[in-house]
């Protein structure tokens, strides 16, 4: 069986996405969370960097289990030897056992960037990576640009990766670096160099095109036995190649070998994992690992999975740990009522008249404007609130808002709230960026000490919609609430003339979804 490394960049190609600001201790979880899938080089970032220096710190005191850590880094300065290099010295201090380090391959890039000659750039990818391989390292080069340079200087291109094996490195890697190469172009590039390589040959795409895990699969087809990417699709600009979409691709569909078998089933875990860790919100139309992969509502569709799931699934979402959902509409009718009572162990059918009455409610609230095939989690509650199958956390007694701007123009809000829990009246304020959010934390700041589960939980989404634009500022509004916590991600919807209460019933619902899925008494 082939068998592929692959090789995780989310820690410093992730991190360049807009909104991510990873800690060293968020990089420490993400990266041991990759080594338990079975990633095998997970790249921590820049020696050079202070933050990234720590990271290396700590494990040196308390390695990976099965991965390689990776440190990376640049081929050296001009007019300084390899050994004189500051950056290749922190390289070296990290301490582990493979380096990667990426150099010019681009003639543009040599002249207009470095601005020096194509000679000289040869020199300091020479100088560079023989000096780590004298040190021990394992030496990966990354050919940046490597197909705008082939496209541009073919002969000068393949000289810098021919260059970097003669100097030592075991892997060379093909680097879309403005991720603009087309599949057919990249493999025709691949097939005209890879005979004259001696070495394991690599790809790192980015998404510029939308192609970066097509491309990297054809990669792989053709031969590449290494691939680079980042978990969830962050990087720069439009991201790198998705790893959890590859590793969904390579074990489920091509039967090719990259983490162990018995692993797979945590596919999605770890994807929601490293949003979570990266504070953004998990993409639900993701393939293999979204919300919505494995999500059915027309009523044709739903009739068809109850006699066959392989009528519109490709694969059992439970292979990489996620789960079909039949989203409940006026376009679904009984069924994902009755199925969705069967995974709370309640017992309906078509004719029943608790069927029925469910069925009757959930289109009058369409009516009204809900609409539950985003909100999940808010039409599980409906359902055992009706079906009598559930308990009341916590009761509110009052709430009041203020909002306030300030003379320097600074707009603040404030939350009080009065809530009785195990009778016990809590009297919480919190101060928030707007209403909704004051409102969210002094929730949550009243219940806490009742159910320090709350503390795991954090709303990731927030979007209003006026149902009825005609009727101006006294239109209902319907508020959908995303909320996350480390191994799920849940939706709550309330609607209302007044987008605080409107925003009050997505937050109930969602903090007493968090509490009834831990299973809180």
């Amino acid at each position: 069986m082939l068998k592929v490394e692959l090789y995780d960049t989310t820690l410093r190609d992730g991190a360049q996405t807009e909104g991510i600001s990873y800690s060293a201790q968020d990089k420490v979880r993400i990266a041991r969370r990759l080594d338990e899938l079975g990633i095998h080089f997970i790249e921590a970032g820049w020696p050079a960097n202070p933050k990234d220096r720590e990271v290396f710190r700590i494990f040196k005191d308390k390695p990976l289990k099965g991965a390689a850590l990776v440190a990376f880094g640049s081929t050296r300065r001009v007019g300084r030897k390899a050994s004189q290099d500051m950056s290749l010295k922190s390289i070296i201090a990290a301490g582990t056992q493979a380096v990667t380090i990426f150099g010019k391959t681009w003639d543009l890039h040599v002249r207009e960037v470095l601005r020096v000659s194509l000679d000289d750039n040869l020199k300091l990818i020479e100088d560079t990576v023989s000096y780590l391989v004298s040190k021990g390292k394992i030496a990966i080069y990354d050919c940046e640009h490597f197909f705008d340079g082939y496209k541009s200087n073919p002969e000068y291109a393949l000289r810098c990766a021919l260059t970097a094996i003669g100097a030592g490195a075991s892997r060379i890697v093909f680097c879309d670096t403005n991720g603009g190469t087309v599949t057919s172009e990249m493999i025709r590039i691949i097939h005209q160099v890879a005979p004259q390589l001696k070495a394991t040959l690599g790809i790192h795409a980015h998404n510029d095109l939308g192609l970066a895990i097509a491309n990297s699969i054809l990669a792989i087809e053709n031969g590449i036995t290494h691939v680079q990417g980042t978990f969830n699709g962050y990087g720069e600009r439009c991201g790198n190649a998705d790893l959890s979409s590859i590793i969904g691709i390579l074990k489920a569909k091509l039967d090719i070998d990259c983490i162990p078998d018995k692993n797979l089933k945590e596919l999605t875990k770890v994807s929601h994992f490293v949003s979570e860790v990266s504070n953004l919100r998990q993409q639900p139309n993701q393939p293999f690992v979204g919300a919505c992969a494995f999500v059915h509502k027309g009523g044709v569709h739903i009739d068809a999975m109850l006699k066959n799931p392989k009528t519109y699934e490709h694969i059992d979402p439970a292979v990489v740990g996620n789960h079909r959902r039949l989203l409940v509409s006026e376009l679904s009718g009984k069924m994902p009522i009755i199925l969705k009572a069967k995974e709370f162990e309640l017992d309906l059918d078509k004719k029943s008249p608790k069927t029925r009455k469910i069925l009757s409610l959930l289109q009058d609230l369409e009516h009204k404007g809900y609409q539950f095939e985003a909100a999940d989690a808010s039409f599980e509650l409906l359902i055992k609130r009706n079906l009598r199958q559930y308990k009341h956390f916590f009761d509110l007694e009052s709430f009041r808002v203020v909002v306030e701007k300030k003379p320097d123009g600074r707009i603040t809000s404030e939350a009080i709230i009065k809530v009785r829990v195990k009778g016990v009246q809590e009297h919480t304020a919190a101060d928030g960026d707007g209403p909704v959010n004051a409102l969210d934390n002094a929730l949550r700041k009243s219940l806490k000490a009742f159910y320090p589960t709350l503390t795991k939980m954090h709303l990731s989404d927030f979007k209003v919609r006026v149902l009825d634009e005609k009727a101006g500022t006294a239109a209902r509004v319907r508020v959908l609430i995303q909320s996350q916590d480390e191994a799920d991600s849940w939706g709550t919807i309330g609607v209302s003339e007044n987008i605080i209460e409107a925003s009050w019933q997505a937050l109930v619902d969602s903090v007493e979804y968090k509490l009834l899925k831990d299973k809180v008494s």
